[in-house]
């Protein structure tokens, strides 16, 4: 599944019906130049996945060849996960089982794009089922954990497609949920609160018992990720996640992971394709190891920072005694020079309305 001719040819067709609905003459006035620009600007900001540039040693595709525990594989796989000529079962439909799978091989890109096609389905009715599954691209692999299937205070990136609400008194986003999250291994992934302390940002989304399999587009270029979703197969992205400010170092890993508890689904992976980006960098960033870069999010606050933040938030630390402190006296102070400038404005008025009698 690759945003080629096919996506191209529906962007298109929808530019043309937007331009045709503000009037022919709109459309005939803009200099042909112009509108091709458009269509070339859309087409790279949407993706650069063309067949060429698909990185097979990053790929799971059926027959899913190279699939196993030999040393020549490039995925390895663990836990319940079942892999048949149609998709890779992370989970069957049962209670209390976890199941991964893993790329053998680091990833040594600065800018890519993975795809994932993905199917969730169960027995379980409305809000009776769980728990989702993550995509990783992390330091390690295969270590079993608490956190969909794979291990907490990972280092890395995690996008997490969660179908099961913990939080029950966080009624602001519907479930399935589809969040990312970056850690350096000093942050824990909070689950009665559904990952919100650390999240960088997230979008609904029903994915269950669809009649069609359904996919995500996570894409890291220059410091920016950007996460994408299709869940109607109507060959349309629709932007769930963008952010910019993150550093994610290569030679990681990717993988997918799922895990049920006392609720349970089929977690199906069919496809993780893979794509290198064609970016060009400044001499400085090409000059960097990028194996030691710290994952981080420049835009929020570093996760060491939080020194009053028991919980790792990202975004602020919690206010302390003497920020509190601090916050009243500043208060008081200008309550005080408020209280003396008015004293003297109504003094000068009174001398000025005794000079007139």
């Amino acid at each position: 599944r690759v945003l080629s001719k096919t996506r191209w040819r529906g962007h298109i067709t929808s530019v043309l019906r937007s331009l045709k609905m503000r009037g022919v003459g709109t459309f005939i006035s803009r200099p042909l130049p112009f509108l091709l620009l458009h269509f070339t600007l859309l087409k790279c900001d949407i993706t650069d996945g063309n067949v060429e540039h698909l990185k097979r040693e990053h790929s799971l595709m059926k027959p899913y060849q190279g699939v196993g525990s030999s040393p020549s594989s490039q995925w390895d796989f663990w836990g319940s996960t079942l892999v048949t000529s149609s998709y890779v079962r992370l989970t069957p439909d049962e209670r209390s089982k976890q199941g991964s799978i893993w790329n053998t091989v680091p990833v040594h890109l600065k800018d890519w794009e993975m795809h994932v096609q993905y199917k969730i389905h169960g027995s379980g009715k409305k809000n009776l089922h769980g728990d989702g599954i993550a995509i990783w691209y992390t330091k390690e692999r295969l270590h079993p954990g608490p956190v969909f299937g794979n291990q907490d205070h990972f280092v890395g990136l995690a996008l997490f497609v969660d179908t099961f609400r913990n939080d029950l008194h966080g009624m602001d986003r519907s479930f399935p949920y589809i969040s990312a999250m970056v850690n350096n291994g000093s942050l824990p992934y909070d689950h009665g609160n559904d990952g919100r302390t650390s999240e960088l940002g997230g979008c609904s989304s029903e994915i269950r018992n669809k009649d069609h399999d359904t996919y995500l587009a996570i894409r890291y270029s220059k410091g920016r990720l950007t996460v994408m979703i299709d869940i109607d197969d109507k060959n349309e992205w629709k932007e769930c996640i963008d952010i910019g400010g993150v550093r994610l170092p290569t030679g990681y890993y990717f993988g997918a992971s799922a895990a049920t508890g006392d609720l349970s689904d089929n977690h199906d992976i069919i496809s993780m394709k893979m794509y290198q980006l064609m970016v060009e960098h400044a001499p400085d960033e090409d000059s960097l190891d990028w194996t030691k870069i710290e994952p981080s999010v420049s835009l929020l606050k570093s996760p060491k920072d939080n020194i009053d933040d028991p919980t790792g938030n990202f975004r602020s630390t919690p206010l302390t005694g003497w920020k509190v402190f601090l916050l009243l006296l500043c208060a008081l102070l200008g309550i005080v020079v408020c209280g003396v400038v008015g004293a003297v404005v109504f003094q000068k008025r009174q001398e000025r309305n005794r000079r007139f009698y």
